[in-house]
């Protein structure tokens, strides 16, 4: 299920070139031929989430790439999946549990490289002047999550502990803008959410957090990517260099978070000051790696607890899953 790295995934920085990345034979060939009027790039069809890595490079200077991108906005890393497996994308993130959920119905993707981000939001949201003050207080509430997402995973955790299950909540699977839109109507009495959902609700209708995810999920954010954009060379070339893009843009974002934030919060509509509070709260520097054996047992943890749960109905070894094609280019 995986192939093995070649030269075409080996990225290098130019040295004394600040933000200019090494390009590969097959990249630099297209970008000549195309000039020439024959063969072009590879176009790389990338999903993203709002506000997400289309402006991150842009901010970071490192969006001048030499093949072309087109970008697509999905709510959800479930949406993602939907449209990869239906051939319209060749990269996309999300948490771990999008690509099981996929992998299970037979989707057409293989995870590629691993993002380590943050939890703390990731979180279950409440009316700012609710009387719900614990989890097991949701017992018969209305509790908003979406499914095959990492609320359906935390959620799930988080009822456990507290010897309840969704069998005892009246869980509610909504679309983020639906959810949202639930939310601050009053039809829901929480509502388990992540992203910068959670400031907009905090500033929209004052919620209030009753849990974050923290010391619920790995962390592990996975790029998955098409096997027809592995197996071809010009856009495996492609996202290898996305990827030392995506690297050096994370060591930006750390080291400037007041120019990142004032770039993202008008594209996401929230104030300057919650983007910050969210970087500076984060649970872990955000980077991006290659696949290791530790990230594939931790999605595997989750496939495990999902069967124990009776919300899958078999065993899964999510191992075939994960494509090692691009450790090479992640090492850098």
């Amino acid at each position: 299920m995986s192939r093995p790295s070649d030269g075409l995934s080996r990225r290098r920085f130019l040295a004394g070139s600040a933000g200019a990345l090494a390009l590969s034979p097959l990249l630099l060939h297209g970008r000549r031929a195309g000039a020439a009027g024959a063969a072009t790039p590879s176009r790389l069809r990338v999903a993203q989430y709002k506000g997400g890595d289309k402006l991150l490079l842009e901010a970071a200077g490192l969006a001048d790439t030499p093949y072309p991108i087109d970008w697509a906005e999905f709510a959800s890393g479930n949406l993602m999946v939907e449209a990869m497996n239906g051939g319209s994308l060749d990269l996309a993130y999300g948490s771990e549990i999008p690509p099981l959920f996929g992998y299970l119905k037979g989707a057409r993707i293989r995870v590629v490289g691993v993002i380590k981000g943050d939890v703390n939001e990731q979180t279950v949201l409440v009316p700012k002047d609710s009387p719900i003050r614990s989890i097991a207080d949701l017992k018969g509430k209305r509790v908003g999550y979406v499914r095959a997402t990492t609320t359906q995973y935390y959620l799930t955790k988080m009822l456990d502990e507290v010897g309840l299950s969704f069998a005892d909540i009246q869980a509610i699977n909504l679309t983020v803008p639906d959810g949202g839109a639930a939310f601050r109507t009053g039809q829901l009495d929480a509502w388990a959410i992540y992203g910068y959902s959670v400031p907009l609700a905090q500033t929209s209708v004052g919620a209030r957090v009753l849990k974050r995810a923290n010391g619920y999920l790995s962390g592990n954010y996975l790029f998955f990517a098409a096997p027809e954009a592995i197996a071809d060379p010009q856009r495996h070339a492609a996202i290898a260099d996305y990827f030392a893009r995506l690297q050096k843009a994370f060591a930006w974002r750390q080291a400037n978070p007041e120019r990142y934030a004032a770039a993202l919060a008008p594209e996401i509509g929230v104030p300057i000051e919650a983007v910050l509070t969210l970087l500076r709260n984060e649970s872990q520097v955000r980077r991006l790696v290659a696949v290791d054996d530790e990230a594939i047992r931790s999605q595997q943890d989750v496939a495990d607890t999902f069967h124990k749960a009776g919300v899958i109905e078999r065993s899964v070894d999510v191992r075939p899953l994960w494509d090692l094609s691009f450790a090479t280019a992640l090492a850098g």
